[in-house]
């Protein structure tokens, strides 16, 4: 999985490419933890649009970014959600942590 950061106004995207499983725990953290210090950031989006696969280590990366940014009055959200990671999503009853657009 590849991990890329933009910021813009606020906002930081996290996109997100291939395969988001326990191996990638350490890009997904290394992409995250700049922006829970970061105080022009009062946004991040989670985009899953070429995300093909998800386990349920993936969902516990996403409930301790929740965590992080919270903590720092951030919102995290969600977004580009299809398929096999929206089922995921679905079951898990991220839809009830996650504004997921």
């Amino acid at each position: 999985m590849q991990a890329n950061v933009i910021k813009e106004g606020g906002k930081a995207v996290i996109k997100l490419n291939g395969r988001f499983d326990f191996n990638t725990h350490r890009e997904f953290r290394s992409a995250y933890e700049p922006l829970v210090a970061d105080a022009s950031i009062r946004a991040v989006i989670v985009d899953f649009s070429s995300v093909d696969y998800l386990d349920s280590s993936a969902l516990g990366m996403l409930l301790m970014l929740r965590d992080k940014m919270g903590g720092g009055n951030k919102e995290v959200s969600l977004s580009g959600v299809r398929g096999n990671v929206k089922q995921v999503l679905d079951i898990a009853n991220f839809g009830k942590l996650f504004q997921i657009c």
